[in-house]
């Protein structure tokens, strides 16, 4: 089977990624349709290449020898919609869509899901993939509660299963029982009522505290460690005294200790030590373990 003309070989990943670090993909598609992504998984089962999936790349770290295979970008498939059915508000978001376009629909209608999206970073797949959440003590905290169902694109066969979430096993920034596959698009559910008319301005409140805290403006992948309940990872990183510490041109944010933040030029292999560096000082002052949120790729 010929490669097909949508598809590209040795493309820098570097703007793949939030980070903005690491080589090439050997091979690189960004599907516009179901059918592109069918077609593109099927030639890369033709040449029995392993496959990589990216959303828009953060909580992920690419490694600079670059990723083997074929790397499926999905942000071209993000594509929103949403209807009332039930005294709920149902919207059904493509793979690649953002959450800040979820955002939009449930703010419309006042719900809290909107609150809880604010500055989640990565799309709608993604969240589901790390059941992501916020720290706050919300309702809805994380996506497990939000969603109702994905359409998987099942490997073998290439086609699209549908897994209730009932049927998914969730837990702290993972989810399983969906797998293997493909995540193409998200179904979620909001009660309709009550409303909360004040949600605009807890918005803006969430967003003026995240533009403070958080290192919005610069590289990196959001979060970079699991808070090991009840202790918060920036506090045990802070107290360490290891904010602003530096290994090349990967930094622990001045600003929040759990983001490390890079600037131009940084290798994923910057990253990779700080990460170690900042478990190794952790577990040596406060005897805990801290796990990434985000997740190794390519060739280490």
């Amino acid at each position: 089977m010929d490669c097909p003309d949508f598809i590209h070989s040795q493309v820098c990943l570097k703007s793949y990624n939030t980070w903005k670090v690491g080589g090439q993909a050997d091979y690189l598609v960004e599907p516009s349709s179901l059918e592109q992504l069918q077609k593109a998984l099927a030639w890369a089962q033709k040449q029995n290449l392993p496959l990589c999936i990216l959303g828009d790349g953060s909580n992920v770290l690419l490694s600079d020898k670059g990723v083997e295979g074929l790397v499926v970008v999905l942000k071209k498939l993000a594509s929103v919609e949403s209807y009332m059915q039930n005294g709920h508000l149902k919207v059904e978001a493509m793979a690649g869509a953002s959450k800040a376009e979820a955002l939009k629909l449930f703010l419309k209608h006042k719900l809290s899901p909107a609150l809880f999206l604010t500055g989640l970073p990565g799309n709608i797949a993604g969240g589901v993939v790390m059941n992501a959440g916020v720290g706050e003590s919300r309702v809805p905290r994380e996506f497990c509660e939000i969603v109702e169902w994905v359409d998987v694109l099942r490997l073998d066969s290439l086609k699209v299963e549908r897994v209730l979430s009932e049927n998914i096993d969730w837990s702290y920034r993972s989810s399983l029982g969906w797998q293997p596959g493909v995540i193409v698009k998200v179904g979620m559910s909001w009660p309709l009522s009550p409303e909360h008319p004040d949600i605009m301005l807890e918005i803006k409140k969430a967003t003026r505290q995240r533009i403070l805290k958080q290192p919005i403006n610069q590289p990196s992948c959001g979060s970079v460690f699991r808070n090991p309940k009840p202790q918060s990872s920036g506090a045990l990183i802070e107290g360490c005294g290891l904010k602003g510490f530096s290994i090349g041109r990967a930094q622990v944010s001045t600003k929040h200790a759990n983001f490390i933040v890079t600037s131009e030029g940084a290798l994923a292999t910057d990253v990779d030590q700080l990460v170690q560096h900042v478990q190794k000082t952790v577990k040596s002052h406060h005897g805990i373990n801290l796990h990434p949120e985000f997740v190794y790729l390519g060739r280490w």
